[in-house]
C-alpha cells in the first residue's frame, strides 16, 4: 500500500552542512525529555552552532507472541516536516527519495543518511540539521513512521537521540504508545526568539504524513508514494 509524501520542486545543488565540530567537550550523560520536563534550549544546554544529529533506533524483531510465535519485522522510518525562515516547506524522508532539503538560496539544511529497512544497522537512521545559522530555521517536526509490520510501538522500543555540538545528547523515548497509530511525532525543533528549542511531542496519530501535517498545521499538498 502506498503512503503519502509531498512533491517538492527541484532545488539547486546543495551546499554541505556545517561540520559538527568546535565547541567544548561533550559530557557522556544524556538529558531525557519527559512529560514533566518536555523542553530544552540548546543554548542554555551548552550547545554550539553546527550540525545537530537526530538518531532513531528501535527493536526490529520484537519477541514473538501467540501460539505460533511468528515474528513480524518492524520497519520504522525516520523523517521530518520542515519550515525554513524563508517560507520553504516540505518533508525529508525515504519515501519519494526526499533525503535532503535546501532553502531558497540552495543551502542544504537537512539530510537523511539513508533507509534502514532491517532495523539491524547499529547506527539506526540519522537526520542531520544544519544549525550553523539558527535564523534559517523556523520549525522542524521529527517523526517516525511504521512502514511495515504491526502498528505496535510498545514492542518497537523506539528511542530518538538528538546530539548537538558541544553538549550532552538529548533523549526522547517513544514510551507512550498508542497501538494502531502508524506515525508518531517525536519532537519539534523550533526557533523561539532566536533560540533553538527542542520540545518532546511523542504524539501518536492515526493516519500517515497527511494526518501529521493536519495535526500540526503545515498546510502542504500530499500525494501517494512508495519506497
Amino acid at each position: 500500500m502506498g503512503i503519502d509524501y509531498t512533491k517538492r520542486p527541484a532545488a539547486p545543488p546543495p551546499s554541505q552542512p556545517a561540520a559538527a565540530g568546535g565547541g567544548g567537550s561533550v559530557s557522556l550523560s544524556k538529558v531525557r525529555l519527559t512529560k514533566a520536563a518536555p523542553t530544552v534550549s540548546l543554548a542554555k544546554h551548552g550547545a554550539s552552532r553546527g550540525t545537530l544529529q537526530v538518531n532513531l533506533n528501535w527493536d526490529a524483531r520484537p519477541p514473538a507472541k501467540g501460539f505460533f510465535k511468528k515474528t513480524m519485522q518492524l520497519d520504522l522510518d525516520l523523517g521530518c516536516l520542515y519550515e525554513f525562515a524563508d517560507g520553504t516547506k516540505g518533508v525529508v524522508q525515504a519515501l519519494g527519495n526526499a533525503f535532503t532539503a535546501c532553502n531558497r538560496n540552495g543551502k542544504q539544511l537537512l539530510r537523511l543518511d539513508g533507509d534502514d529497512r532491517s532495523g539491524q544497522v547499529s547506527g539506526g537512521e540519522n537526520l542531520f540539521v544544519d544549525l550553523s545559522d539558527p535564523a534559517e530555521i523556523k520549525r522542524i517536526l521529527v517523526f517516525a513512521l511504521i512502514y511495515e509490520g504491526a502498528a505496535n510501538w510498545a514492542d518497537a522500543h523506539g528511542v530518538a537521540t538528538l546530539t548537538p555540538v558541544g553538549a550532552p545528547p538529548i533523549e526522547v523515548l517513544l514510551d507512550d504508545p498508542r497501538d494502531g497509530a502508524r506515525i508518531c511525532a517525536i519532537a519539534q525543533i523550533s526557533n523561539q526568539n532566536g533560540e533553538i528549542v527542542v520540545q518532546r511531542e511523542v504524539n501518536y496519530i492515526n493516519g500517515a504524513q497527511r494526518a501529521l501535517d493536519e495535526a500540526y498545521g503545515w498546510g502542504m499538498n500530499w500525494t501517494r508514494g512508495r519506497k
